[in-house]
């Protein structure tokens, strides 16, 4: 299983090209029709103040992991314990890993490729 993570805002600009869109936890892809689950999560930019001591920057954490360091977070910042972290909020899409005998058409390789024409 591969996971990418995907910012709020580059989905809120897939949603308002109506080229993919956030739907009961899933990110649904306009071109090509197909889907994949979403967990919330943030990507952590860099420590405010404190230590990091969790060794949280330039890491994806989900808002599960996050519950379980005792984390809280406020929109673009997260708190764990004495130190403050600016972050990313997003999401994580699980999508299948390549296999030989994958088409080369497949939903993954889709996904990908919207992925990397947004980002390029």
């Amino acid at each position: 299983m591969t996971k990418l993570f995907l910012s709020q805002a580059q989905l809120e600009e897939w949603a308002l090209a109506d080229k993919a869109d956030l739907r009961e936890g899933r990110l649904v892809v306009a071109e090509g029709g197909g889907d994949w689950p979403l967990t919330p999560a943030v990507h952590v930019l860099q420590l405010v103040s404190g230590e990091d001591t969790h060794q949280l920057v330039s890491r994806v954490k989900t808002e599960e992991q996050l519950a379980r360091l005792g984390a809280e977070q406020m929109a673009d910042s997260i708190l764990v314990g004495d130190s403050a972290y600016e972050v990313v909020p997003g999401y994580v899409a699980e999508v299948g890993a390549p296999s030989p005998e994958r088409k080369p058409n497949s939903e993954t390789d889709l996904l990908a490729a919207f992925i990397l024409d947004k980002m390029g």
